[in-house]
This record gives C-alpha cells, structure tokens and sequence, in this order.
C-alpha cells in the first residue's frame, strides 16, 4: 500500500513496542498508543517504516503494520 505524508492511519494490530522517532530513538511500551488511535503521517523514513504522529507522541512504525483510514 503506498502512503503519503498527511494520511490518516491507524494500527493493524497491537505493537509490541514502539520506537520513538527522536533523533536518539528510544524503544517505549505499546500502551501509550490505543489500537483504535488515529494518527498523521509526519515522513516517510525508508520504503518500509514512516513517522506517525500519535496523540502521545511521534513513533517509527513498519507499513505492514498500519492501515489508511
């Protein structure tokens, strides 16, 4: 599926982690994202992984991981 920066997603499946999107990026617990959050795309960072603007902060997520709204 392709994405574009400003598209409305929000996750497939419960993560196991997050990855912060800082420039030191941190590993942070799944909970602080809900399952039926919706969140912006903010950039795309390689083919497979964007930058997702959640209500508690920017996380690294894999495509195969979110789904377009």
């Amino acid at each position: 599926m392709k994405f574009n920066i400003k598209d409305k997603v929000r996750l497939k499946t419960p993560l196991r982690y997050l990855k912060t999107s800082d420039n030191m990026p941190m590993l942070r617990p799944p909970d602080l994202v809900a399952i039926d959050e919706i969140g912006e795309i903010k950039s795309l960072k390689s083919p497979s992984t964007v930058e997702v603007k959640f209500r508690r902060g920017n996380f690294l997520i894999e495509i195969d991981k979110i789904e377009k709204l």
